[in-house]
């Protein structure tokens, strides 16, 4: 899987699962672009790609914002002509039981996990029509299926991408763009290393495997959507979980 000449644009990059699928995508030839809020972690995730002897570049960009979103992917454009590839992965978690969760924690969860791969995947999806191909790939999770305590709001925008993403797929296939989901169970990440043991433990006891999965378990599956061997791959949701949902 060679990404050589191709652009692919990724959301959230700036840590954690994101960060690895971008520098996956860079080692395997492509030019990476960063996108994230924070501009100094934009920065430096884009300057650490580079380092490495690989094609970066960085914007920060609020995904809630559909024209600072369309400005941006234009600068993108401007500059390389097309985006090969999307990878839709900001996302935040505000948990609560839902008695207890206030609306403005509802809204910030949908607005960024749903509406953020809404605004991107429209402006980007323009760019691939005129094109004829493309590969979409948004980050759900496996709560969006099997759903969690204290998780409505991240369960609800992470179900809202699969079925989203569905229907795009179904819009976008006879011009060659496929779109496609992959949904992560428990991955090592800075989140889950902040988990108390006994938390931890219980979380192990759920997961076939015994272990949680890595950032690259992630990324590869990206890889592969991405590649020219997913083509006739679309509208399907890859769990990577290690058999927690089965």
């Amino acid at each position: 899987m060679h990404f050589q000449d191709q652009v692919v644009m990724v959301t959230g990059a700036t840590r954690g699962i994101g960060k690895q699928i971008a520098k996956a995508f860079a080692q395997q030839g492509a030019t990476v672009v960063v996108i994230g809020r924070n501009l100094d972690l934009v920065q430096e995730t884009t300057q650490e790609i580079q380092r490495e002897g690989y094609r970066a570049e960085g914007f920060s960009c609020d995904v809630t914002n559909l024209a600072h979103v369309e400005e941006i992917i234009n600068k993108i454009l401007d500059k390389h002509k097309s985006i090969d590839i999307l990878v839709n992965n900001a996302g935040v978690t505000k948990d609560n039981l839902l008695l207890r969760m206030s609306e403005s924690d509802w809204d910030s969860v949908i607005s960024v996990n749903l509406k953020g791969i809404f605004n991107c995947t429209k402006i980007v999806s323009k760019a691939m029509l005129k094109a004829r191909k493309g590969k979409i790939i948004s980050i759900a999770s496996v709560i969006g299926l099997t759903g969690n305590p204290g998780q409505a709001n991240y369960a609800a925008s992470k179900a809202g991408v699969i079925g989203f993403s569905k229907s795009v797929a179904r819009e976008l296939a006879s011009r060659g763009i496929t779109v496609n989901v992959v949904a992560p169970g428990y991955i090592q990440t800075d989140m889950t290393a902040q988990l108390k043991e006994q938390i931890r433990t219980e979380i192990l006891q759920m997961i076939p495997q015994g272990r949680f999965g890595s950032p690259q378990d992630v990324a590869g599956v990206c890889l592969f959507l991405a590649s020219k061997q997913a083509d006739y791959i679309t509208g399907q949701t890859i769990v990577v979980d290690g058999g927690m949902a089965i």
